[in-house]
């Protein structure tokens, strides 16, 4: 991964983008956590700043963003109904889901997920 990208979000515009984060993230053992957004929904907006502000304070997690408009096939596949959702990704899989833009509970579930981080 670039080091451009930690501390940052990163848009995914492509299946293909998608994919290669996350095969980053489940082969350097890093959690990924993915915030499925739409530009029509409201809470989106308001809790996008704070995702950026997670992404900045915590370096050791990839921090993923998806249209579901955009890449609807990955909703799918994540069974993504509700906007924002959150999900908590770990050697490729999902441990976690946050649905509705509780930044607290965000926060919490990220300081769990990444102290049982094998360094």
């Amino acid at each position: 991964m670039a080091a451009a990208e930690e501390g940052a979000v990163i848009a995914c515009h492509t299946k293909q983008e998608f994919d290669t984060h996350m095969a980053n993230g489940k082969e350097t053992g890093k959690l990924v956590i993915i915030d499925f957004t739409a530009s029509w929904c409201g809470p989106c907006r308001v809790i996008a700043p704070v995702f950026a502000e997670y992404a900045k304070k915590f370096p050791g997690a990839i921090f993923l963003k998806v249209d579901v408009d955009e890449l609807k096939d990955v909703a799918e596949a994540y069974n993504v109904e509700a906007m924002p959702t959150f999900l908590f990704i770990k050697d490729g899989a999902k441990v976690d889901t946050v649905v509705g833009g509780r930044k607290d509970d965000i926060h919490t579930k990220i300081v769990a997920l990444m102290g049982s981080a094998s360094a």
